[in-house]
């Protein structure tokens, strides 16, 4: 029997707090399956959750983390049963219902995908949403003709979540990578990602935004936006494609239809959070098979506690990650 539990909730009352309490499997929201946590992670949005106006979350007190993996405790669907291990990110979790920084979670079944054979639960959460956003990212290209002959691949902001994985999944499958980054010192990283060159943000976006420029690369993985896509749409290879799933540089894509109707290039666009079951299950299996990067552990930049959160999860949004932060439940 469950009588209490440790997890991070956030609370909006006098003031604002971010706090480890004890639970009971009573403050938990409604779901069929109920989940042990071994581990979740950090992404952007659950920084965001965690500060009075990130507009995440509408209602307090609440548990963030979009991410999460662990063992089934017991269930009321006959898909799942108690000692399965699965994994559960998107759709709701973490943003209007209780998410993966709990030692238990209790998630709708429809949300919940078995853990596919050639991946830990640790693995699973190494890549979480940011990796399968990337991996979702490369099976559009994919589904596009887009593939290794074609020529090189651009992953702006390489040194992400999304934009990590992007360079690391097309380089195990043949592509020649060249990863966008302001940063530098981090040109080392990507090079041991599989990136074959290292491209300035100016290269990309060098202030002006031309009707078409000359044709750089085959297609990319942009998690960027803004001025810079603009900018790069206009790059690409003649039937090209660019999948798109960020806005760190702005919501707003100032471009014009000539890449689009004088080069034929496809702008996808890329969305995790409610992407289809049978897509989701199909990305997974093969973020377990010929997706998995190699050397998985690599891109865990550390490895911290629920106790450990309320200091580390402010970082993000300094621009101080590199990588994957997991939680170790």
């Amino acid at each position: 029997m469950i009588d209490r539990f440790k997890a991070l909730v956030v609370n909006k009352e006098d003031d604002f707090t971010v706090k480890v309490k004890d639970l009971t499997l009573e403050d938990l929201p409604e779901g069929d399956v109920l989940i042990k946590v071994s581990y979740s992670s950090i992404n952007y949005k659950d920084s965001l959750a965690t500060i009075p106006n990130g507009n995440i979350v509408s209602t307090y007190p609440f548990v963030p983390g979009i991410d999460l993996a662990g063992i089934v405790v017991s269930s009321n669907d006959l898909r799942f049963h108690e000692g399965d291990e699965v994994i559960a990110t998107s759709y709701e979790i973490g943003v209007s219902h209780f998410g993966g920084y709990s030692e238990y979670a209790r998630i709708p079944a429809n949300w919940i995908v078995p853990l596919p054979k050639g991946l830990t639960i640790k693995e699973a959460m190494i890549i979480g949403t940011a990796g399968f956003t990337a991996a979702l990212s490369v099976l559009r290209l994919e589904e596009n003709s887009v593939s290794p002959e074609k020529g090189k691949i651009l992953v702006t902001g390489a040194t992400g979540g999304v934009g990590s994985f992007a360079v690391s999944i097309l380089s195990t499958l043949g592509y020649q990578v060249e990863a966008s980054t302001g940063k530098e010192s981090e040109q080392e990283f990507l090079k041991s990602l599989g990136a074959t060159t290292i491209v300035s943000r100016e290269e990309v976006f060098d202030g002006k935004i031309r009707a078409l420029g000359k044709q750089k690369w085959a297609a990319a993985v942009d998690s960027v936006g803004g001025e810079p896509l603009a900018s790069l749409l206009s790059q690409i290879q003649y039937g090209g494609s660019v999948a798109v799933s960020g806005l760190t540089a702005g919501t707003k894509l100032p471009t014009n239809v000539f890449p689009f109707i004088l080069r034929g290039i496809n702008l996808l666009g890329i969305d995790s959070v409610y992407c289809p079951m049978e897509t989701r299950m199909k990305v997974w299996d093969r973020l377990a098979t010929d997706f998995k990067p190699k050397n998985i552990e690599k891109f865990i930049q550390q490895e911290v506690t629920l106790q450990q959160l309320p200091d580390v999860l402010p970082t993000l949004l300094k621009g101080q990650a590199k990588g994957r932060t997991l939680v170790k439940l």
